[in-house]
């Protein structure tokens, strides 16, 4: 039996950020997985969804929350490979990268269904271009570049799992 993951929902709370540069980017990945940790390791799957132009910081923001997580080794951006599995303390991870993604055929083919279904964290680039296939997210970043290195940051949560998350993010 396969879990519908084609969902929609309207965001429940959305805030704004600015990072002045990479190390409030780190920041922010850093509140972020000490949020996630206790989810994850109890076996629950969480999905975020990376918005923002190339060059963003999608993939540093991605890094950054994979080190605090406890991912060692390189992290790369899965642009060619659609998809890079990671692996934390206790915790499975994939990064996605549909950049390049064209054919839903390939979905099925390459067993996404399989892998958003599964317990574990799932964090996916580019995901406008697997539109109609991916989960409701239970957060959305969206990122837009101001300068070289600032960036202004939207943080919407979509499900209570998100909420609690992005609660954990905006609190002093």
């Amino acid at each position: 039996m396969h879990v519908s993951i084609v969902a929609s929902s309207s965001p429940s709370q959305t805030d704004a950020f600015q990072w002045s540069d990479e190390s409030d980017c780190q920041v922010m990945a850093e509140r972020l997985a000490e949020g996630l940790r206790p989810v994850l390791t109890q076996g629950q799957t969480v999905y975020i969804e990376l918005h923002g132009t190339l060059g963003a910081g999608k993939t540093t923001f991605t890094r950054h929350l994979l080190r605090a997580l406890g991912v060692e080794g390189r992290i790369k951006s899965p642009s060619y490979a659609v998809v890079e599995p990671h692996e934390a303390p206790g915790i499975q991870i994939h990064h996605f990268d549909f950049y390049r993604f064209n054919d839903p055929q390939e979905w099925e083919d390459a067993g996404f269904r399989d892998l958003f279904a599964a317990p574990g964290l799932k964090l996916a680039e580019w995901p406008e271009q697997a539109a109609g296939l991916l989960p409701r997210p239970d957060l959305r970043l969206s990122l837009t570049p101001v300068s070289d290195t600032r960036r202004d940051v939207r943080l919407q949560a979509l499900t209570p799992t998100g909420e609690a998350l992005r609660q954990r993010i905006a609190q002093p």
